[in-house]
């Protein structure tokens, strides 16, 4: 039997799924505030990852064989200080009980600006401020488990419930959301996808960076559409704009290449346009 797993955000969209799909072993989870109801057979311990030696002390206790890190803070106080103090702590604690460790990154540590996907050699090139914080956790987790490895993933969505994209693009064909923009293209991926992927990672040796992201490259105002289709609700509701007329500093082109993850692991990682479109 495979030894203990530790989700760090459990209680979050990903990690979740990850608790979901991962019978037959050992499992611990953390959540920030409010006790999740399941799944059964979860060993919950409420802890925010920025405190380190309470991050140790878990760690030390579960033993686990491996962890996955999926806990971050996008916005608000103490977001940087979340996911980059957070993501040292549980790096650093880890490395000390010798667990593998994966850690979850973003597409939005790049600027857009490259002309075709971006693969594990591209450097972080941050545009907004969650951006710089997930590559400064990149470089620092580094340094903290030198064997750790990156996983870097684009917009998340396709669970039991709908994720925060898929509430927004609802929202919007009901007339009732945000515009989305036709200037910023992603990958998104399938939660069950992702965490069948992270979950058939952790059995294996793989250390360093690797993209594991949705097959199709989509606008984040197709996306939207794609959503509301597989919904049944019209798109012609949702607004169109782009990132150049919003004055905002965002990246554009953030997509990335997969294909070193295809040809290492069994789970397909279906593309949007694949997954919503049969799903109408």
């Amino acid at each position: 039997m495979p030894g203990p797993l530790l989700v760090t955000g459990g209680s979050g969209y990903l990690g979740g799924e990850l608790l979901r799909q991962a019978s037959g072993r050992p499992l611990a989870a953390t959540y920030l505030s409010g006790r999740p109801a399941g799944p059964d057979g979860v060993d919950w311990t409420e802890l925010d990852v920025r405190d380190r030696e309470a991050v140790r002390a878990l760690v030390e206790s579960v033993r686990p064989e491996v962890v996955i890190h999926t806990a971050y803070r996008q916005d608000g106080e103490g977001a940087r200080e979340t996911t980059v103090d957070g993501a040292v702590a549980v790096a650093g604690a880890a490395a000390a009980v010798g667990a593998r460790l994966i850690h979850l990154s973003s597409d939005v540590i790049f600027d857009g600006a490259k002309p075709t996907p971006y693969d594990e050699s591209d450097p972080p090139t941050p545009v907004t401020e969650y951006g710089r914080a997930k590559a400064d956790a990149e470089g620092a987790v580094v340094e903290a488990h030198p064997e750790a490895l990156l996983v870097r993933t684009s917009l998340i969505y396709g669970g039991p419930t709908p994720s925060r994209h898929e509430r927004l693009a609802l929202d919007a064909a009901r007339g009732e959301g945000q515009a989305f923009f036709d200037d910023e293209v992603r990958c998104p991926v399938v939660v069950g996808d992702l965490a069948s992927a992270l979950l058939e990672l952790s059995e294996l040796g793989e250390t360093g960076v690797l993209n594991v992201a949705g097959a199709d490259e989509v606008s984040r105002y197709e996306f939207a559409c794609l959503i509301a289709g597989a919904a049944g609700l019209s798109p012609e509701r949702i607004r169109c704009t782009s990132i150049a007329d919003s004055g905002l500093a965002r990246p554009g082109n953030c997509t990335l290449t997969s294909e070193r993850a295809a040809r290492l692991l069994r789970t397909p990682l279906r593309g949007a346009r694949e997954r919503l479109a049969t799903s109408a």
